[in-house]
């Protein structure tokens, strides 16, 4: 079975930055893309950023210049350094696949928190 881990969430104060990571794990026959979304309170669940397996990238306006995203092919896993962290930066950040499995498989995340308060 495929699974996604995510880490590296927490509080941070504003102006601060906090690593994401996102490993995808089990038979895996190729990622075409990995993504970051995140959702605030009372908010729809919006694109963060998303890379290609060719190392495309592309972001939301929001984040542009303070978040970038990156991946390890080798390990299936991709990462978000956010710096220049702001209040409204706070979410649950969900990480999403496009690949081709074995088995069921579910393309998102289970989320994690990321608070940006003093």
């Amino acid at each position: 079975q495929v699974q996604l881990v995510e880490s590296g969430g927490g509080l941070v104060q504003p102006g601060g930055s906090l690593r994401l990571s996102c490993a995808a794990s089990g038979r895996i026959f190729s990622i075409r893309a990995m993504g970051w979304y995140r959702q605030a309170p009372g908010k729809q669940r919006e694109l963060v950023a998303r890379i290609t397996s060719g190392g495309s990238t592309n972001y939301a306006d929001a984040v542009k210049g303070r978040f970038t995203i990156s991946r390890d092919n080798a390990k299936n896993t991709a990462y978000l350094q956010m710096n220049s962290l702001k209040s409204e930066d706070t979410a649950l950040y969900y990480c999403n696949v496009d690949a081709t499995v074995s088995g069921p498989f579910d393309s998102w995340g289970q989320g994690i928190q990321v608070t940006v308060s003093s």
